[in-house]
């Protein structure tokens, strides 16, 4: 815990933002790291407060009130040892994840939860600005040769733990930079992407060699699936030339709308404007898609939605709608129902801050309108209902809204299926690989050496659910090599 009364004498703490108006001209980070006192002062609302639900809720199990106790104490460099022996990357969670351990803060019964997200980022800012983070290199080498398949976080964290133990780990990545859908997919205003290429140094110091532009496994991608590769390896070469293999490519196939008009130009999954988005920030190539003083419409209400209204709103954009086929939640959560699990309530990100954004509930997209010349001019829609769990048009509420552009963000299905198929991997009924967490076959696949962890095995998730199946995913294969693990799971 922190200070006993601490909960009693202090408010929570947020980190500090740029104005909207600053921050819709760059696409930089625009949220600060708390300074020393700030944090010390959040790490001191910590309660005793005997189950700590924050370590159940994350599903790292980060030790979350240690740390908390030693920022408050100001024993940082004891806070990194604690927050690194549970996650990798606390530079990625401590800026993207929704933090489910504040849901579950015993505080937020009845006041602002403890900012164990905000205290995460400054634990982890502060040791790469004080140099702490040397290289762990291993003492020996094992001789075993490990491919990784896909470097988002589930890769990332599976690969910086077998190279820890001595395994030599090739990591294999599509795109022209590492990180996956961090790297490409999540805009740089709400990650830095030298965030990313510190750590992807400090994994090659520790011996992992990175390949980018290299397909795996099958050539034909499905439309819109982003694709820098200039070389293809087959997964026959990848079983032959290694010990084993991890399949750790995200949930990339995005769930599509069908609606007269799709074919439109204009209409655009989320990532086709997202990822050369980031392209043009990172490496100066314009984004063919491009909505100054257009009306934008988003159809979906998660955090992609979000992540094209900041975008579209820093090219531009004359008005922003975004759709939620959902109705709307409550403003405040129920917490003596919820509580300490998520709650439903309704979430405003800083996107949607940034813009007069209309948000509408309860609304299905009908059809897109052809202005004549093969691009959408509006989008016609309707409000819905939902009864014991059913969706039913409402009779006579369609609208049409003017829209030159919209962006599906509807989330993802499963990963590419031609990646499990090159290397005969058993799939679920969603399209995932099949491997269990559980028992001495843990992220195993039917196929002997072939491992899946993170979305490739669970679906479209969270960052945090990514780096924990690399975690368990790096053990399971170091015992299967090894006969036995010292790594933690």
């Amino acid at each position: 815990m922190g200070k006993p009364t601490g909960f009693l004498e202090f408010e929570r703490q947020e980190e500090a933002c740029d104005p909207v108006d600053a921050r819709l001209q760059h696409h930089r980070e625009f949220v600060h790291t708390l300074i020393d006192e700030a944090a010390a002062t959040q790490g001191a609302r910590c309660m005793d407060c005997g189950v700590p639900f924050c370590n159940n809720a994350c599903p790292l199990g980060n030790c979350i009130p240690d740390w908390n106790d030693l920022v408050y104490r100001g024993d940082w460099r004891k806070a990194l040892e604690v927050l690194h022996s549970t996650n990798n990357f606390p530079e990625f969670t401590g800026r993207i994840c929704p933090a489910p351990c504040e849901a579950a803060c015993t505080l937020g019964i009845n006041a602002a939860p403890v900012g164990i997200r905000s205290l995460e980022r400054a634990v982890i800012d502060k040791a790469w600005d004080a140099g702490w983070l040397a290289p762990q290199i291993a003492a020996a080498r094992s001789g075993k040769k490990i491919a990784i398949v896909g470097s988002g976080p589930a890769g990332l964290a599976a690969a910086q733990q077998l190279a820890r133990v001595g395994h030599d780990v090739t990591v294999f990545e599509k795109s022209s930079r590492v990180g996956g859908l961090l790297g490409f997919g999540i805009p740089d205003f709400k990650l830095d992407k030298s965030v990313i290429d510190r750590r992807v140094a400090q994994l090659q110091a520790e011996g992992v060699c990175f390949k980018t532009r290299v397909l795996v496994g099958d050539r034909s991608l499905p439309v819109g699936i982003n694709n820098d590769a200039n070389e293809f390896v087959s997964a026959a070469e990848l079983r032959q030339d290694f010990d084993a293999v991890i399949l750790a490519a995200g949930s990339e196939v995005p769930r599509d709308l069908s609606a007269p008009g799709r074919e439109l130009q204009g209409v655009h999954a989320a990532l086709e404007f997202l990822i050369p988005q980031n392209k043009e920030v990172q490496q100066g190539t314009a984004n063919p898609i491009n909505v100054k003083g257009k009306h934008v419409v988003v159809i979906g209400g998660g955090d992609t939605g979000s992540d094209c209204v900041g975008a579209s709103y820093r090219q531009g954009a004359a008005s922003v709608t975004q759709f939620e086929l959902m109705p709307m939640p409550p403003k405040e959560e129920n917490k003596g129902l919820t509580w300490p699990y998520w709650p439903l309530k309704l979430r405003t990100s800083s996107s949607h801050r940034e813009g007069d954004t209309k948000r509408e509930f309860s609304v299905a997209t009908k059809a897109f309108v052809d202005d004549g010349q093969g691009r959408v001019k509006a989008i016609k829609a309707t409000r819905v209902k939902w009864e014991n769990g059913q969706m039913r048009e409402i009779p006579g509420v369609d609208f049409e809204l003017p829209c030159d552009a919209a962006f599906l963000a509807l989330g993802f299905l499963h990963p590419v299926a031609g990646l499990l198929d090159a290397f005969g991997v058993e799939k679920d009924a969603r399209g995932n690989a099949r491997a269990e967490t559980e028992g001495e076959t843990s992220y195993r696949t039917n196929v002997a050496g072939v491992f899946a962890a993170g979305d490739a095995r669970r679906g479209q998730s969270l960052v945090v659910w990514a780096i924990r199946e690399g975690r368990q995913c790096a053990r399971a294969v170091d015992e299967f090599l090894m006969g036995g693990s010292l790594l933690p799971r």
